[in-house]
């Protein structure tokens, strides 16, 4: 069956494509009132009373938006009649909107798809698919054991060498990671994988693994609770970068550590005063159980830093006071190198997956003081949470050559072009193009 065409339509290319599907097609737009604005979306009708093809106003400030096409139109195949503005971008943007998360309906939709579709943008949005997959997943399903089983699992599909250190083993080593998770019904766990040549440049990342945050004893009213399936965001976004990289063969030493932890309340719950000493030998005062990724990302990001990787990159669903600044869709980053800043900046905008930096502003460092130990995890005030979250992280990260963390929200609170409500996958599309650039495949 011959797929249906679809024209992206501006002003400027209007009466080229009126003369390309002829003047019954363009008779009949006009007499529905179609104008080539943007997002504008047209059905042409066969003579058998099929579909003949569809006009789409595009939008070429922002190609992603094809994917409204990939929920507007009825199930069948498509293609795209003449290249949009940004080809891979269109291409994209239509198969991200795809994505459905219906593995418990009971009748799932089926979905349109896309003949000829760029094979970079079907990998990028397959990756993304399953990173939102895990987002979504509900925590009786998505436990401890079985993220670590998802990131195992990943490792094992591209020959990367993989050790776990699980329960009572991380006392010694990882003391802030075991602090996290002892209350839990199943045992927190770090995820240790690398892949690729020994002697090629070194990038590591590390992304938050709390599968479910109750706020511990700090504990979260009832509405506060409703999302923390998707505390584990962070995670999700180190494991779809991780899969793009190793996909795409990129010509770099890549490791990934996933700290895996559920905040839970029982006997063995950190305590609001308790003191832990961390991997790195600074001492913790815990001010408040509910800032607790910050604790397992310290741990993780010392032992990470140690062997001084030449870029080493942090994912965590961190901060509230991140979206009150920015939003959900606008996830702030930090680094101390402006080079990278930069970098990051252009390939985000470049890919259309936005970041925006924040400032690791010093100033602010005195708000994390403890009289107790070196270190509070939840400075007393309102102000600049993220801010003093990323210069808590900082502490710990400081042997690597380059490092930028992220708070990412990893949720679309309502549909958008791209993608359904649920689960999303926020700043990797960018940071893959970077890497790529950086290290191209030999």
């Amino acid at each position: 069956m011959t797929a249906t065409p679809i024209w992206f339509v501006t002003p400027e290319s209007w009466d080229s494509v009126r003369r390309d599907i002829g003047a019954l097609a363009a008779g009949f737009a006009e007499a529905c009132g179609f104008e080539p604005k943007p997002g504008r979306t047209q059905l042409l009708p066969a003579l058998d009373g099929g579909l003949a093809g569809v006009l789409f106003g595009e939008d070429p400030s922002d190609p992603l938006q094809a994917g409204k096409l990939a929920t507007s139109l009825p199930p069948g195949d498509y293609r795209f009649a003449a290249p949009p503005a940004r080809p891979d971008l269109a291409d994209l943007g239509f198969l991200l909107a795809r994505y459905r998360f219906d593995r418990y309906k009971a009748a799932p939709r089926a979905a349109p798809t896309l003949e000829g579709a760029d094979l970079g943008a079907e990998r990028i949005a397959a990756a993304v698919a399953a990173g939102r997959d895990l987002v979504n997943l509900p925590a009786n399903v998505l436990t401890p054991s079985a993220l670590e089983r998802e990131a195992t699992g990943l490792a094992a599909r591209f020959g990367a060498e993989t050790q776990v250190i699980a329960g009572e083993a991380l006392a010694k080593d990882f003391p802030l990671i075991q602090a996290v998770g002892a209350a839990a019904a199943e045992p927190p766990r770090l995820v240790d994988f690398t892949w690729g040549p020994a002697q090629a440049p070194k990038v590591t990342l590390v992304g938050k693994g709390v599968v479910f945050d109750s706020g511990g004893l700090d504990i979260k009213p009832a509405n506060g609770m409703e999302l923390m399936k998707k505390d584990m965001g962070g995670a999700a976004t180190a494991l779809t970068l991780a899969r793009l990289i190793m996909e795409d063969r990129l010509d770099l030493r890549l490791r990934v550590l996933i700290p895996i932890v559920e905040n839970a309340i029982s006997g063995p719950a950190m305590r609001p005063g308790d003191i832990y000493r961390s991997r790195k030998g600074l001492t913790v005062e815990i001010g408040n159980t509910d800032a607790e990724g910050r604790l397992i990302l310290a741990d993780a990001l010392s032992f990470a830093a140690e062997e001084r990787p030449d870029l080493l990159l942090d994912f965590a669903t961190l901060t509230g006071a991140a979206r009150v600044a920015l939003g959900p869709d606008l996830p702030p980053f930090y680094t101390d190198d402006e080079a990278l800043a930069a970098e990051i900046a252009r390939f985000a905008e470049d890919r259309l997956d936005p970041v925006w930096r924040l400032p690791l502003w010093r100033a602010y460092s005195p708000m994390l003081d403890s009289p107790a130990a070196d270190l509070n995890n939840s400075p007393g005030s309102p102000f600049a949470g993220s801010i003093t979250a990323a210069l808590f992280l900082k502490r710990f990260a400081e042997d690597a050559k380059a490092w930028a963390h992220f708070d990412v929200y990893a949720w679309n609170p309502k549909p958008r072009a791209t993608g359904p409500q649920g689960g999303e996958i926020q700043a990797a599309r960018g940071l893959h193009a970077l890497l790529a650039a950086r290290y191209p495949a030999a």
